[in-house]
């Protein structure tokens, strides 16, 4: 996969030459290519911003120096632009793996009051917020989504299997997790993870997703479709409810 990313800040990218994105960059599974919006306006101050018609306050990013870095970077191929903005949908998992499936994409980092609208109508494929709050640019959410996606290529992650059990791969939050020591500081590893019955050591791990989604993030229960056996863990959760501070549940 071949990611362009427009920014007027580009140096902000450092965090993209570590951990999982540099090996999948360096195994070829993944190119960043950073480009700076500025290369591409014509005046001496190298201005990529204006005042909006119609007053009000702050700035709005110029057409002309977007039309000209997405068409250069596009040259004459026709390949998905997503514009990182407050406006946007919010991502998800779905969002990740969607887009993973690309073989080219074209990041554009908002900034300002926005970007004309011109742009948006007639460059954009699709606007893709992190959240309801206000961050100064998209530089961060473009990273959040280059880390995201990365993890789904094929063979980025040493057992690819990984991905799939992350929280919200399956729409789930992620089963507890415990490594060694067995004991610490009087808590204990749950007896099921230790006992080699590899279909116990499933169903716990179902149940306790399944257990923590239903308190830390319901809403994602009502999206999901869920097998006879997720509706009958859900009854057992519901009659006894596990107790997370209790390392011995299971």
């Amino acid at each position: 996969m071949r990611v362009d990313i427009l920014t007027i800040f580009p140096e902000m990218f450092k965090p993209l030459e570590e951990s999982i994105i540099k090996r999948a960059r360096d195994k070829g599974l993944l190119s960043v290519n950073v480009i700076d919006i500025r290369e591409y306006t014509q005046d001496k101050h190298r201005k990529v911003d204006d005042y909006p018609f119609g007053g009000g306050a702050g700035m709005v990013m110029k057409p002309e120096p977007l039309f000209r870095a997405v068409e250069n970077a596009c040259d004459g191929e026709n390949i998905p632009v997503v514009l990182l903005t407050p406006q946007g949908e919010t991502f998800t998992q779905e969002h990740a793996q969607q887009l993973s499936r690309q073989e080219r994409l074209i990041l554009v980092c908002g900034h300002y009051e926005g970007v004309d609208e011109r742009f948006r109508e007639r460059i954009v494929s699709q606007e893709i917020s992190i959240g309801d709050y206000v961050l100064t640019g998209g530089e961060l959410p473009a990273m959040v989504l280059v880390d995201a996606v990365t993890r789904l290529l094929p063979g980025a992650l040493g057992d690819d299997s990984s991905s799939q059990e992350d929280s919200f791969a399956e729409g789930l939050l992620e089963y507890p997790q415990y490594t060694r020591p067995r004991s610490f500081r009087d808590m204990e590893v749950p007896q099921v993870l230790l006992s080699g019955n590899h279909e116990a050591i499933r169903y716990w791990r179902r149940k306790m997703s399944l257990a923590r989604t239903d308190k830390r993030r319901p809403d994602l229960l009502e999206k999901k479709i869920l097998s006879p056996e997720d509706r009958k863990l859900l009854m057992e959760i519901k009659d006894t409810p596990p107790n997370f501070g209790n390392n011995n549940e299971g």
